[in-house]
């Protein structure tokens, strides 16, 4: 038998999660090529004080801040199969992923088949005809490297992991281009204390919006938060104030709100998350849409119907992340290897056309369609039950749900908690192994 070939964009946790199920699979799939498009593994987890684009042109992807900690503790976030360092609080730096990302990397022997500094151009459907009549589909990826050196290869299958911190969403705003001072998306922002001292406002209140406002108002900022949630009842530190969403900028460069009132401030700082952005694919041939922030149809949040080998693995958001790859890519392979067999392309396409109207029909808005949050329990394990590979253990759904419930409690205080998994249903709370800064 052949050994499918498979394309594999981007050496994040996505990518390489990929590669090491592939190599673990030699008996059906031949070594992964691994585009990566920088010179290291990592993706988003390599911090870069830099922001905008490199000395060559290329843009900075990584969306990282110096002081970032995970909101999820570590108990939740590792592969199944690979646990954290057990001496390391729950709640990580981003340098603590970025080094198990790089045991993990190592542990499977994933370096040798990465390509760096290689960039994919395109990544194109190709409908041949086998000897048996029968119409099989393969893919050509044209990559290019440093020096401008360009190739196009077959591949059987491809997946896409190239995340989606890297493209800011900034919405209309009227007027913004009359505010005086200085505008910015999250995906720029690296540290608090540029902005010691000054009004700035934020605008979205989710992770990173809450976790930025924490962080500047430490340093003596005076922070307006502006979403459209209900106001949060929970305490936040003095030096930030809620208020309704930004509506317009006025000629003076004041900011009007929805209830009516105005401010100034000398930073506007967008925390409004990133659009999906696939510049090597050609949306319309693969039967896609690809709006801001949904991509569709895709069958499990998976592959298109049109094109049941090319998976993109990790876009559903409000997720444990590494878990989610690590479910999404066993099922995929199990696809490929036929151990799942797919419906048809019709009945994919009504599959996800009736979710979606479900979910609308439940006033999910446009741009949440994408989130999963607590349905991706059942997801994961639709996945795991379909292709036959073992289950999240449940432990991981209680912890993740106590988690939520105590950020809500104390959003600046929660990380100082630490966990211990028992067992696949219990998890405890345990001392602090090591103190703060």
């Amino acid at each position: 038998m052949m050994l499918q070939r498979v394309a594999v964009v981007g050496a994040g946790p996505a990518g390489l999660c990929t590669a090491r199920h592939i190599l673990s699979r030699l008996n059906s799939f031949a070594p992964p090529v691994v585009f990566e498009l920088t010179d290291n593994i990592g993706g988003t987890w390599r911090y870069n004080e830099r922001v905008g684009t490199y000395d060559d042109g290329r843009p900075v992807l990584s969306s990282m801040y110096r002081d970032l900690r995970t909101n999820l503790p570590k108990e939740v976030m590792m592969f199944p199969d690979f646990p954290f360092e057990s001496q390391l609080n729950s709640f990580l730096s981003h340098q603590e992923v970025l080094s198990y990302l790089e045991r993990y990397c190592q542990s499977h022997n994933i370096r040798p088949h990465i390509r760096f500094n290689t960039v994919v151009k395109m990544v194109k459907p190709v409908v041949m005809t086998t000897e048996d009549k029968e119409d099989r589909m393969t893919w050509e990826v044209t990559s290019s490297d440093l020096s401008g050196c360009q190739r196009t290869e077959t591949f059987d299958a491809v997946f896409v992991c190239s995340g989606h911190y890297s493209d800011p969403y900034i919405p209309n705003i009227p007027g913004i281009e009359n505010f005086k001072g200085k505008v910015l998306h999250s995906h720029s922002y690296r540290y608090a204390e540029l902005f010691s001292g000054q009004s700035v406002v934020v605008l979205g209140a989710k992770s990173s919006g809450l976790d930025i406002s924490i962080e500047l108002a430490r340093v003596g900022a005076k922070v307006t938060l502006s979403h459209r949630d209900p106001p949060f009842t929970f305490p936040l530190p003095a030096g930030i104030q809620q208020t309704s969403p930004v509506v317009a900028v006025e000629d003076d460069g004041s900011i009007r709100f929805q209830d009516g009132s105005v401010g100034t401030a000398d930073v506007f700082i967008f925390c409004t998350g990133y659009n999906f952005w696939f510049p090597f694919l050609n949306a319309a041939q693969l039967g896609l849409e690809i709006q801001n922030h949904t991509v569709s149809p895709l069958y499990r949040y998976l592959l298109p119907p049109a094109c049941p080998s090319l998976f993109f693995i990790g876009i559903c958001k409000i997720i444990c992340p590494f878990p989610h790859f690590n479910c999404q890519v066993q099922f995929a392979l199990a696809v490929l290897d036929g151990s799942v067999s797919l419906p048809s392309r019709a009945e994919m396409e009504h599959e996800v056309q009736r979710e979606l109207q479900e979910k609308m029909a439940r006033g999910v808005q446009q741009h949440h369609l994408m989130v999963l949050n607590q349905a991706q329990w059942e997801y994961c394990e639709t996945l795991a039950h379909t292709a036959g590979f073992l289950p999240l253990p449940p432990v991981m759904k209680s912890l993740y749900e106590e988690v939520v419930r105590q950020r809500r409690i104390h959003p600046e205080n929660y990380r100082r908690l630490n966990y211990r998994l028992s067992s696949d249903t219990q998890w405890e709370e345990i001392e602090r192994l090591m103190e703060e800064d």
